[in-house]
């Protein structure tokens, strides 16, 4: 009898397969296990740090390590042993820490290893200790090489006789930023092409090689944030020396970590200004702009532009401007880190050749699945590991070991940085695995070139950094065995393999071959070999049929010098669809430095009927003067709404005003409908100087008055060109605007064109609730005006206490007003009934001096109480409802909660997820202990006396943009200021726990805990 083992294995499987099942239901009737009730104490130790996490079904976590052995891990790599190397931040901010044992010695290098398989560590080795590296927020472990990014240094670490001990220190970049600073350099990762890949964030700045000279880029430009031509965070690539440093894209404000695919595809995450909800996921097309501010001044995001977006979130980007890149997601509040693309089996496969990221402010790992959409992508979102109930799980980093498995470097404290650190000595790393997956790892022996194939192949990148160098110095020796792999049926082995093969003496043939391959994705890998390797193929790929290889043949366009290039950009242009913005940014990049050739190539072939829409989307994006007329024809059209055609509007800000103002004048000579509205978005446009002063231009823009009459663009426009007569409507979209912000904007306008006697005029008439609106309104403004007359105010016996009372507390608000209103403390010139309120703004202010004088001053009659410890406060009930009206009083005035407050400090819609209940505390309690990036306070003092202490939103060349308490914008001309000094405090007031009774301070926070996404 002959038995066909073949079929027979295939029926004792499925048999095996049948019995699982059934015993997997059984069991999964059986009432799950809870998890242990846990103390606060007993929740931070080691052995309980599995109890407090989430991971999603079919994998498994375990500790890998813990403290003592490791504390505060910023970053990880792991190398081609399995072992897990770790940056420690025990000196993160020492200067808030003074005295700890490690502050003399530095921080660590550490390298853990398992030893038995058993998947915890073992041994932990110190590789490196000093205080140059100090906080490091990036390692990437290169063979015997080690890179660390400490800024504002970036060091090599070479162990030159294996004994896992640092034998030499060499810089390698330098001149990153300040020393610790969170948004200046983050890690390195070796990128399939053999390159390495790096960011900063807008803390940057600039960067310099290793002997501190300047940086430029291959076209002689500046490798710094001056718009000429980057601005705020970059990414970058370079050799392994360092040398032919490019910036791949720019615009960001603290990105993270970039990883790259097999393919040379770039993600990211970016961080958006704290508390903002605009935190975004980036597909990374290169030399884009990705619009954290201004391409043209450098303005910040919240400062007034045309066309602005609806919200926050999208604001925050410039989204609505030509010139942008878009988002591929936005994932709301939090604070991103490490990220990795998982190219490994060992994981489920959603997650296999996806994004992995670290985001600790919502305690998560998780991916971001993505799908093609045109020439780009959408994504959503996959959590793998999150905090079940403890919230101090801080994800600072994501790696793939050889095996196939994730690691999870977890910082563990009740904050998230942001300059403070609350727990010095915890520090974990996790790892996710299916059930019962033995960490076993086998270092790759790489004697032949099939041996190195085999390594290439590996989910680990240090393991493939190996095997890419080992193959690369084996040249043609190892053309078989590359063929071979490339011949595969993996793409991403293929694409691997593709870029070694371009690098040989025969590689035109392979990348030629590459160009015409059937996979979409080799042949966009070709196309960026071709860029590299300096392969021509002229218009080969115009006419692909994959939107995405015309996108990336757009961006190897990028100042190019081919003499076909305009020819072939426009056939690229003809093929837009007008609706892909991944597509018209392509375009854009690609014109950028040749637009006046691409575009007149483009405007000899027949308009696009199929898709009229899209010739416009293309004349919106150009920047070429070309254009102009036809933007200008565009407004004109008589169906056309100009409400609706903003961006047209907002599109000649990118033009030198000597040639955007002729086709502007041009539009006010228009017979549109609604020639009215087109008037006054030109006049907003307009240089006011270049503006003719005759009568019929000044009815032009009275009749645009009256169009947006009750609008922003009303304010913009009665600012811009200093009108006099429009107070009464100034004062009555004051009264009548239910929207904070333009009450404030049009109060400023008002009182700048003299209106502070109708203001009281009004105030004596109205009744209580419409004058202390005005009052707010007035407060809001902040200037020598505005003080004046809050001061006549209060000095007034005719109007009613409460008025009163609300005028002494809009005074002492900015750095002047806290003066002034003192000053009439201490002079005795504040009628008694104000000293109560006085004393408790005075005794509050963020103004430390005049804080110290009231505090001293008062004394006798102040109200103290003394506050239980933090780790008391946490054990109180609190009430969710009376927290929020504590917010409402104390906190609303500078922060937001969803739509409802002030836009001064981070918002707080969601800080409940970011922080605990012990951070919030300390955050009122100490708020000089952490003060966020970007809300760092400036001390300017001008020419005319006046003195201004707000942070800056926004810088030009003309003007600084500053944000002062109360969140009124005030736009300094730097031609007035006379000195600009950093305020070493923080710009929330310190006593403000004190200034409430301890139950409001614990409702108040149980409030704030209570603000989750």
């Amino acid at each position: 009898m002959t038995i066909n083992y073949s079929a027979y294995m295939k029926y004792i499987h499925r048999a095996i397969f049948m019995v699982t099942v059934v015993i997997s239901a059984c069991q999964s009737n059986k009432p799950a296990t809870p998890p242990p009730v846990l103390t606060e104490a007993q929740q931070r130790l080691p052995e309980n740090a599995v109890h407090g996490l989430k991971t999603l079904s079919g994998l498994e976590t375990t500790l890998f390590a813990s403290e003592p052995s490791i504390m505060n891990p910023t970053n990880m790599d792991i190398d081609e042993k399995g072992r897990v190397w770790i940056t420690e931040a025990y000196n993160y901010r020492n200067e808030l820490n003074p005295g700890h044992p490690y502050k003399a010695a530095g921080d660590r290098i550490m390298i853990l290893e398992d030893l038995n398989g058993d998947g915890k560590a073992d041994t932990a080795k110190v590789f490196y200790q000093d205080t140059c590296i100090n906080a490091a927020l990036g390692i990437c472990v290169l063979g015997n090489k080690v890179i660390v990014s400490c800024s504002p240094n970036v060091f090599i670490f070479t162990d030159t006789n294996g004994d896992d001990k640092a034998d030499k220190k060499e810089l390698l970049f330098r001149g990153i930023g300040g020393v610790q600073h969170d948004h200046a350099i983050h890690s390195f990762t070796f990128g399939p092409d053999g390159k390495l890949y790096f960011n900063f964030g807008n803390a940057g700045d600039s960067i310099l090689d290793k002997n501190g000279n300047v940086i430029q880029d291959a076209e002689g430009n500046l490798i710094a944030n001056k718009g000429k031509p980057y601005r705020q965070g970059m990414i970058f690539r370079c050799n392994e020396d360092g040398s032919n440093l490019e910036v791949m894209a720019h615009n960001f404000r603290n990105n993270y970590e970039v990883a790259v695919d097999a393919f040379g595809n770039m993600w990211q995450s970016d961080n958006d200004d704290d508390g903002n909800r605009g935190v975004r996921i980036n597909y990374i097309l290169e030399h884009g702009n990705y619009g954290y501010t201004d391409e043209m001044t450098g303005a910040g995001w919240s400062s007034r532009r045309m066309n602005m977006e609806d919200s926050i979130p999208y604001r925050h980007w410039h989204l609505n401007d030509p010139g942008v890149v878009p988002n591929l997601l936005q994932t709301g509040s939090g604070s991103p880190t490490g990220m990795v693309i998982y190219e490994g089996e060992l994981l489920p496969a959603p997650f296999r050749n996806q994004m992995i990221h670290g985001e600790p402010g919502h305690n998560v790992v998780r991916s971001y699945p993505v799908k093609k959409y045109g020439a780009g992508y959408t994504a959503t979102i996959e959590n793998i590991l999150e905090s079940s109930s403890d919230q101090w799980f801080r994800p600072s980093d994501v790696c793939v070991a050889p095996d196939g498995s994730l690691f999870v470097a977890d910082w563990y404290d009740p904050g998230v940085g942001g300059h403070q650190v609350a727990d010095l000595n915890r520090g974990r790393v996790f790892r996710i695995a299916p059930p019962g997956s033995a960490y076993k790892v086998k270092p790759p022996v790489l004697n032949t070139a099939a041996d190195a194939i085999a390594a290439l192949k590996n989910p680990n990148l240090s393991t493939r950094y190996l095997a890419w160098t080992k193959l690369s110095g084996m040249g043609a020796a190892a053309e078989k065995e590359l063929q071979e792999l490339y011949n595969s049926a993996n793409p991403r082995y293929r694409a691997r393999a593709l870029w070694l093969l371009s690098r040989l003496p025969n590689g035109n043939g392979y990348v030629q071959a590459a160009l015409k391959d059937k996979d979409e994705d080799i042949r966009i890998t070709a196309i960026r070999a071709a860029r590299e390797t300096g392969v021509s193929y002229g218009n080969m790929l115009v006419t692909d049929a994959s939107v995405a290889v015309r996108r990336q043949l757009l961006l190897a366009m990028h100042h190019s010098h081919e003499k076909d290039m305009p020819a072939n950009w426009a056939l690229l242009a003809a093929q837009y669809n007008g609706n892909d913005r991944w597509y018209l940014e392509a375009l854009g990049i690609a014109a950028d430095g040749n637009w006046d050739a691409c575009f007149n190539e483009w405007r000899k072939l027949p308009p696009n009927t199929k898709h009229p829409e899209a010739d416009h989307d293309i004349i919106w994006r150009a920047r070429t003067p070309a254009a102009l007329p036809l933007l200008a024809a565009l407004i004109l059209e008589p169906d056309a709404d100009p409400l609706q055609n903003k961006r047209y509007f907002r599109a000649f800000d990118f033009y030198p005003t000597a040639a955007s103002t002729p086709v502007l004048l041009g539009l006010l000579k228009g017979q549109h409908p609604q020639q009215a509205y087109i008037n006054a978005l030109a006049f907003i446009q307009l240089d006011e100087k270049a503006v003719p002063k005759t009568p019929d231009i000044a009815a032009l823009l009275r009749n645009s008055l009256a169009a947006f009459k009750g609008h922003m663009e009303f304010v913009d426009l009665v600012l811009k060109y200093h009108v006099r007569d429009q107070n009464e409507t100034l004062l009555q979209m004051v009264l009548d605007s239910k929207r904070e912000d333009l009450q404030g904007y049009a109060m400023k306008a008002l009182l700048q064109s003299g209106g502070q006697l109708l203001v009281i005029k009004t105030i004596s008439k109205k009744d209580s609730a419409s004058a202390i609106s005005l009052i707010n309104a007035v407060g809001k403004t902040q200037d020598r005006t505005s003080r004046t007359l809050l001061s006549t105010l209060m000095r007034n016996n005719v109007y009613s206490l409460p008025l009163r009372q609300q005028a002494t507390r809009n005074l002492g608000h900015g750095w002047d007003g806290f003066e002034d209103l003192w000053n009439m403390v201490e002079g005795k010139s504040l009628p008694a009934d104000l000293d109560t309120v006085a004393r408790a703004v005075l005794t509050h202010a963020w103004r430390q001096d005049i804080k110290a004088k009231a505090v001293a001053h008062y004394e006798p009659a102040a109200v103290h109480h003394d506050l239980l410890p933090v780790d008391k406060l946490v054990t109180l009930p609190g009430n969710i409802s009376g927290g929020k009206k504590v917010f409402n009083t104390y906190c609303a005035t500078c922060h937001l909660d969803g739509n409802s407050g002030v836009n001064f400090g981070p918002a707080l819609t969601e800080i409940g997820s970011k922080l605990t209940k012990s951070a919030i505390y300390d955050a009122i309690i100490e708020p000089d202990a952490g003060i966020s990036f970007g809300f760092e306070g400036y001390f300017f003092k001008l020419k005319d006396g006046s003195q201004v202490l707000g942070y800056i939103a926004g810088e030009t060349k003309e003007e600084v943009d500053v944000r002062t308490a109360g969140g009124q914008g005030v736009k300094l001309q730097k031609s007035t200021i006379v000195s600009r000094k950093a305020y070493e405090h923080s710009l929330m007031p310190t006593g403000l726990a004190t200034a409430m009774s301890q139950q409001e301070l614990v409702d108040l926070v149980t409030y704030l805990a209570s603000l989750k996404k």
